[in-house]
């Protein structure tokens, strides 16, 4: 058998027990208490090993790492659990290992940076990430979006998301809503109208099931704080007319102040409280 021969045996056997390794070792993660920490359980943490050992495989490894982040967080999330420790480090191999694999950055913006138990708090993190991308990836409008979501929406920093959207609304083909973002940014920040805006972005632009699903119940939830405004202002006019807060939104309408009975979102009616206040009749679905 020729050297040339025996070289590419070998190197098929030392990939097939690398991936199966990998493979091992991220099931056993599974079995890991949600508090250990992060050195017990993060197997092969450095993108350069992993891409030696890849022998050119990188984006098959960086496969197995992204579906394991989505995996990873989609497990916790639904079990309830309000630490996150490993997402950071899966995004960041996964990117390492391919830099141009986009839909890595954008679940990083979207469930990287909120605070638990929607996300796991770490906006810092996700803003370099998607610094990372756009250093690989100058010409996508979608991570200077990313970048700028993050600042706006966890940061509260209005005049770096105004930077990070005014540099993506310069990108080939980018999304008119950047520049419109940019230009908006100091004047509208924080208002709700400026946060449909852009999760209806993220929505309208999205590929990814669980980013749409995300954005989706964000934006119901903005419905519900602006009707829910809205409905206060008109009962606190009503106590004042007649001294009491409305029992119903009957006596709301037959002092011609409200037309019908509001629902929320998901087609309940709100509740009225003694006290004025107005809440959901039940809470979003988890």
């Amino acid at each position: 058998m020729r050297a040339s021969r025996l070289v590419s045996l070998a190197a098929g056997a030392l990939l097939a027990l690398t991936l199966t390794v990998s493979v091992l070792l991220l099931r056993c993660i599974d079995t890991v208490r949600s508090g250990a920490p992060l050195e017990e359980v993060l197997y092969v943490s450095s993108p350069k090993v992993l891409k030696r050992m890849s022998l050119g495989y990188d984006g098959l490894l960086a496969d197995i790492y992204w579906t394991r982040a989505v995996q990873y967080f989609g497990g916790k999330h639904h079990s309830g659990v309000k630490r996150y420790d490993l997402l950071a480090p899966l995004l960041e191999i996964t990117t390492q290992l391919d830099p141009h694999l986009l839909v890595a950055y954008e679940y990083g913006a979207n469930f990287l940076a909120p605070a638990p138990p929607l996300g796991a708090g770490m906006p810092e993190r996700a803003i370099a990430l998607q610094e990372f991308g756009i250093r690989n990836n100058p010409d996508d409008w979608h991570l200077y979006y990313n970048e700028g979501f993050v600042y706006y929406t966890e940061l509260s920093d209005y005049a770096k998301a105004a930077d990070a959207f005014a540099r993506g609304a310069r990108r080939p083909h980018a999304h008119p809503f950047l520049a419109v973002m940019a230009g908006r940014m100091a004047e509208h920040a924080g208002d709700l109208q400026m946060a449909r805006m852009m999760w209806s972005t993220t929505y309208d632009t999205t590929r990814d099931k669980s980013v749409k699903a995300n954005a989706a119940a964000h934006l119901r939830a903005l419905q519900v704080d602006e009707d829910v405004t809205v409905l206060e202002q008109i009962n606190n006019r009503y106590h004042q007319m007649t001294g009491r807060f409305a029992g119903s939104f009957g006596e709301l309408a037959s002092a011609g102040l409200l037309r019908g009975t509001p629902l929320d979102p998901l087609g309940h009616a709100y509740k009225l409280m003694p006290d004025g206040r107005v809440e959901m009749a039940k809470k979003f679905p988890a």
